[in-house]
């Protein structure tokens, strides 16, 4: 039997995005969540893959994404739980959820999108100190064997093409 590997995830990993290709890499700051790390570390919005900006939240292409362009939205102010958020920012990060999910149908014509937010680890939140609400495309016979049997994702466009097309298709 042959094998396909994803050599560089072992290689490079975490240097590499799910692409290959580097994204912004940081350290997590001192008493910061990996996810204000990166809103605050002042690197442009297209090496952060931050695809937008609000008050209180904003949206953050996945480096290690399901499918091309899967993202997520995210308080600015961590939070561990969604019963954590004060209505100001509730209000606002659900209105973001539903414009994610335009620019998302907007940019890659998916046949259906999940929605989702996994919260605290038990929940299967990577992140369990910054809630985050994950919009992932999905088409039409999109899953495979590959990532259960090779663990290979297969993303036919780079992270950067994706956060170019979902910055494009973001509405006013």
């Amino acid at each position: 039997m042959e094998h396909l590997r994803a050599g560089w995830k072992l290689a490079n990993w975490p240097l590499l995005g799910a692409d290959g290709q580097p994204h912004a890499n940081l350290e997590r700051a001192e008493g910061k969540t990996l996810f204000e790390t990166i809103e605050q570390s002042g690197l442009p919005d297209e090496q952060t893959y931050i695809v937008w900006r609000g008050s209180n939240t904003f949206c953050i292409l996945n480096v290690f994404p399901y499918t091309n362009g899967s993202v997520m939205v995210l308080p600015t102010t961590p939070a561990k739980s969604i019963l954590d958020l004060d209505a100001e920012v509730y209000d606002e990060l659900w209105r973001s959820v539903r414009t994610a999910v335009v620019a998302v149908q907007g940019a890659f014509a998916p046949h259906g999108i999940n929605v989702g937010l996994n919260e605290g680890e038990a929940g299967g939140g990577s992140e369990p100190d910054h809630l985050h609400v994950h919009i992932v495309p999905r088409w039409n016979a999109d899953t495979n064997f590959m990532t259960t049997i090779a663990e290979v994702r297969i993303l036919p466009m780079t992270l950067a093409d994706s956060w170019h097309k979902l910055r494009s298709a973001w509405p006013a």
